[in-house]
C-alpha cells in the first residue's frame, strides 16, 4: 500500500496521513554523540527488535546506497533529507505493504513512521502502536516518569509522537487564505510545512499539517485535535472550490484542461512545471472536469517522475535535459 497511489478517505483534499514515534535506546548516547561503532550497535539491536523475524520487514543499509537510490527514498517520503546526509551508519526498516518506514540513527535512534493514504490517522496510529509495542518488548527504551520518552530534541519529549496529514489546498492558496490558516493553526499547537516537511516549499498546493506539542498531552488527544481541525479545513477547501467553479467555470476549466494537455503532450517537462500541472489536474478531478484520470494514477506520478526515481528507472545518471525528456515521456505513457 503506497500513500501516493492508493485510494483513501477524503482523498480529494487529504493525500496522506502519517504517525511518527521518536524513540531512543537506553544505555546509548543520542545520535549527535554516537560513534560509528555504537551507531552500528543501535542498528543491530533496534532492527532485531522491530522485525522480530518477520520476513515482511527488510533492513536497508543506507551506507551502501548510491546517492540516487538514497534520494529516491526522500521522494517517496520514507526518509528525511537529513537522514540521507548523515555521516553515521544508518538504516531503514521497511514494510512497504503496510506503509511502515523506520529510520535508524536519524535525529533519534529510532524514527518509527506509518503512512496511510487519505485521512487515516487512526489506522496509522494503531499500526504504529503495534510496532512500538514490539519494540518496547524487545528493547530497553529511554523513558522518564516525568518527561515521558526521552528524545534528542526537547520538542519531542513526552509522547514523542508527531501526527501529520498532507493536504491539497489549491482553493485556499489561490484565495490567499493560507497565511491566516497557518496563524490559526499555530494558536492551536499545530504547524504547517511544505511538501517535504520542515524548511520545504508547498509545491503543488500541498502542505503538511502536524502537532507541535508532545509534552503534557496524550496521543489520543493529539489525534482527535488534529482530526477535528483537518475536517474543518476540508469543509472550507471544498466550499471555496465550489465558489470558484460557480464564479468562473470557464476560466477554471480552461486552466485545468491546459494542464491536462501539457501532461499529455509535452515533449519536455521540469519537476517544477510538473507539480504546477499536477495541482491543476488534481483540482480538475475533484471538480468533475477531468473524468478519465484517477487520483491514484495521477498520484503515482508524484513519486515516479521525481529526479532520483527517474534516474533509477533509467539505470544511469541523467543530465537535466535527459531528465526532462524522460519525465515527459513517462507522464505521456501513464496518462
Amino acid at each position: 500500500m503506497a500513500w501516493y497511489n492508493s485510494p483513501g478517505p477524503e482523498n480529494d483534499v487529504v493525500i496522506s496521513s502519517r504517525i511518527r514515534f521518536a524513540r531512543n535506546l537506553a544505555g546509548y548516547p543520542f545520535t549527535s554523540r554516537l560513534t560509528p561503532q555504537k551507531a552500528r550497535d543501535v542498528i543491530v539491536e533496534a532492527s532485531a527488535a522491530l522485525t522480530g523475524g518477520d520476513k515482511k520487514y527488510k533492513v536497508i543499509d543506507f551506507t551502501q546506497l548510491t546517492p540516487a537510490e538514497a534520494r529516491s527514498y526522500v521522494e517517496n517520503h520514507s526518509v528525511s533529507p537529513e537522514f540521507i546526509e548523515s555521516r553515521l551508519p544508518r538504516a531503514l526498516v521497511e514494510n512497504e505493504e503496510e506503509g511502515v518506514a523506520v529510520m535508524l540513527c536519524e535525529e533519534d535512534h529510532i524514527r518509527l513512521q506509518v503512512l496511510r493514504p487519505g485521512l487515516a490517522l487512526r489506522e496509522a496510529y494503531e499500526k504504529a502502536c503495534e510496532l512500538d509495542d514490539r519494540l518496547s518488548a524487545a528493547a530497553d527504551i529511554a523513558w522518564d516518569e516525568n518527561l515521558g520518552y526521552l528524545t534528542h530534541c526537547p520538542t519531542n519529549l513526552g509522547t514523542g509522537m508527531r501526527a501529520s496529514v498532507m493536504m491539497f489546498l489549491p482553493a485556499m492558496t489561490l484565495n490567499k487564505q493560507i497565511g491566516a490558516l497557518a496563524s490559526s493553526l499555530s494558536k492551536l499547537g499545530l504547524t504547517m510545512r511544505g511538501l517535504y516537511g520542515e524548511g520545504s516549499e508547498a509545491d503543488g498546493f500541498m502542505y503538511q499539517i502536524s502537532n507541535q506539542v508532545t509534552l503534557g498531552i496524550t496521543e489520543e488527544n493529539t489525534i482527535k485535535k488534529l482530526s477535528d481541525v483537518v475536517l474543518q479545513i476540508i469543509a472550507r477547501e471544498r466550499q471555496l472550490r465550489a465558489s470558484m467553479m460557480s464564479d468562473a467555470p470557464d476560466r477554471i476549466t480552461d486552466t485545468v484542461m491546459r494542464s491536462v494537455g501539457a501532461l499529455r503532450y509535452a515533449h519536455m517537462m521540469s519537476s517544477d512545471e510538473f507539480l504546477k500541472h499536477f495541482a491543476y489536474v488534481r483540482l480538475g478531478i475533484s471538480l468533475g472536469i477531468v473524468k478519465d484520470i484517477s487520483y491514484e494514477k495521477l498520484g503515482s506520478l508524484l513519486v515516479e517522475v521525481m529526479p532520483a526515481t527517474l534516474t533509477l528507472k533509467a539505470g544511469h545518471e541523467l543530465g537535466p535535459t535527459e531528465r526532462d525528456l524522460a519525465r515527459a515521456k513517462y507522464i505521456r505513457e501513464t496518462i
